[in-house]
């Protein structure tokens, strides 16, 4: 598949070496992130800037899990990849686990998505994406989308794991269907050669595996009334599909230190996540309550 460029506007748009980071080149600091960047959301490419620009259409948060420290190849350019957030009417997000197979990512719960075509409209790639690995078409006027941001992605993700064999910039775009979940659930008719498993996840538990981060194994205290596993979907080999009752405790694994592909979310479907909680005024308020329950631990 053709992939687009990520370009950086300089004077005039360049396009962004495999080896460099887009973080660093928008002056990002030594902080956690996320930096505020202006993007021109372009036909089949992405064009940022530190600073408002002509045709800029978004200031969307940008964030990288790490700085990259190694030797990389600078004959390549940074990929654009979309991925989808689609919320039903009921306020669930949809998420789905890439099967064991895959080069990239394996075993990982993330959003729909995947390259946007030369020349393609970012939603549009977006919504194949969505139709090319869920079978979900949505209908025409009964769905709006906005973008809640970027985040730059390395595979493997750790140094310790091997040198970086692909680079992206990933827009996450939030698509809102005025369809339930049950409706959506419905027509999904996954594709089994990129989906193992699917689930629809609500904003109490979205808002515990959002605030997982690297290095520890579970957030250092858990809301008091987070379910013990959740229910997913999962497909046979057959072709069919069964309920699968997935601990909680999976979606909050964080990055190993070895490679590997145990079931986890990945680390940028978390910051996905924690931005669509930021859209619904919901991540705020479940920091605050978890503050007040430890005071009263």
């Amino acid at each position: 598949m053709a992939a687009a460029r990520v370009l950086l506007l300089s004077g005039r748009p360049e396009s962004v070496s495999f080896a460099q980071s887009v973080c660093g080149l928008l002056g990002a600091g030594p902080g956690l992130g996320p930096w505020p960047t202006y993007c021109g959301l372009k036909r089949g490419e992405l064009v940022l800037s530190d600073r408002p620009f002509p045709g800029a259409s978004a200031r969307l948060p940008l964030q990288q899990p790490r700085a990259p420290g190694a030797e990389l190849p600078t004959n390549r350019g940074v990929d654009l990849a979309v991925a989808v957030v689609l919320q039903s009417s009921d306020q669930t997000v949809l998420l789905t686990r890439r099967t064991q197979t895959l080069n990239v990512s394996p075993n990982l719960w993330v959003p729909p998505g995947g390259h946007v075509e030369p020349d393609e409209e970012l939603l549009d790639g977006g919504l194949r994406e969505l139709w090319e690995e869920s079978g979900l078409q949505l209908p025409q006027g009964q769905f709006s989308g906005v973008p809640l941001g970027l985040w730059e992605s390395a595979y493997p993700p750790r140094l310790s794991w091997g040198l970086p064999k692909y680079h992206h910039i990933i827009l996450y775009l939030l698509v809102i269907s005025q369809e339930s979940q049950q409706q959506l659930q419905a027509r999904i008719q996954p594709n089994p050669r990129e989906v193992s498993a699917l689930m629809w996840l609500g904003p109490d538990v979205a808002a515990a595996v959002a605030a997982t981060e690297d290095g520890t194994e579970t957030p250092r205290h858990l809301p008091q009334d987070l379910p013990p596993s959740v229910l997913a979907v999962e497909l046979e080999e057959n072709g069919g599909a069964r309920p699968l009752v997935l601990p909680t405790s999976t979606l909050l694994r964080t990055t190993p230190a070895t490679a590997d592909s145990k079931e986890r979310v990945s680390t940028g479907t978390k910051f996905a996540l924690r931005l669509w909680l930021q859209h619904l005024g919901r991540f705020s308020l479940f920091l605050h309550t978890l503050c007040f329950q430890v005071e009263l631990g």
